[in-house]
């Protein structure tokens, strides 16, 4: 982390702490764009170049003065933080929509499709918050719990509404899926394997169950 605070000593010290989108209440509608379209460019820098790049990049890419981004981020630890939190909300705010659906078994399979997604086109991202020392679960430990319990509530309408096998955890189903986005494999192949978990996890109605095939044995 001794390379992130060297490139922190800009002007804005004192400014208020990183937050994620929640912490806009009470900005002014531009001062909200800015923290935006910096904290996008910011995800898109560290993932493409890791987080030694210098914070004047983020800057231009955010189309922002140096100054303008150290107002909403006095260090760039702050920064590194306020993406882990950004990212986490959003996922967060996705699962709260799906909750909203009346198809749980899809909307769960829909969810585990954009974590797998997440998973493989954000990997350079964790990849590089992790080489930098940056532990994403104690970084932002209340998004996390909020993540997990708004899932855990997606996997268990699911459940009980008969779409999805009762014998697995949030926990096995994460796993199954993130162990796809690891593998260095094609997207398409991803995909597939994705697919493949989810059929694996769906209960099959009687009215989709295919019939015995003449002469086979029960």
């Amino acid at each position: 982390m001794g390379q992130a605070s060297g490139d922190a000593g800009g002007p804005g010290r004192g400014a208020e702490p990183a937050e994620g989108p929640a912490g806009c209440a009470g900005m002014r509608a531009d001062a909200r764009r800015n923290r935006v379209q910096i904290l996008a460019a910011a995800e898109a820098v560290f993932a493409e170049e890791g987080l030694a790049v210098p914070i004047d990049e983020v800057a231009r890419r955010a189309g922002v003065g140096v100054g303008t981004l150290y107002r909403h981020f006095p260090t760039k630890e702050s920064l590194f933080e306020a993406v882990v939190v950004n990212h986490m909300e959003r996922l967060t705010q996705d699962v709260l929509a799906l909750l909203e659906r009346d198809d749980p078994g899809p909307a769960l399979f829909e969810f585990l499709g954009h974590v797998a997604h997440e998973g493989s086109s954000k990997r350079n991202l964790v990849d590089a918050l992790s080489g930098a020392g940056i532990n994403i679960k104690e970084t932002a430990p209340n998004c996390k719990q909020q993540l997990e319990e708004a899932a855990g509530q997606l996997l268990e309408r699911a459940q009980k509404a008969g779409q999805v096998r009762a014998d697995v955890s949030l926990a096995d189903v994460i796993g199954l899926v993130l162990s796809a986005c690891n593998a260095d494999i094609p997207e398409s192949s991803q995909a597939r394997m994705v697919a493949i978990v989810c059929d694996g996890l769906r209960v099959e109605s009687p009215a989709d169950a295919r019939p015995a095939r003449a002469g086979s044995r029960s």
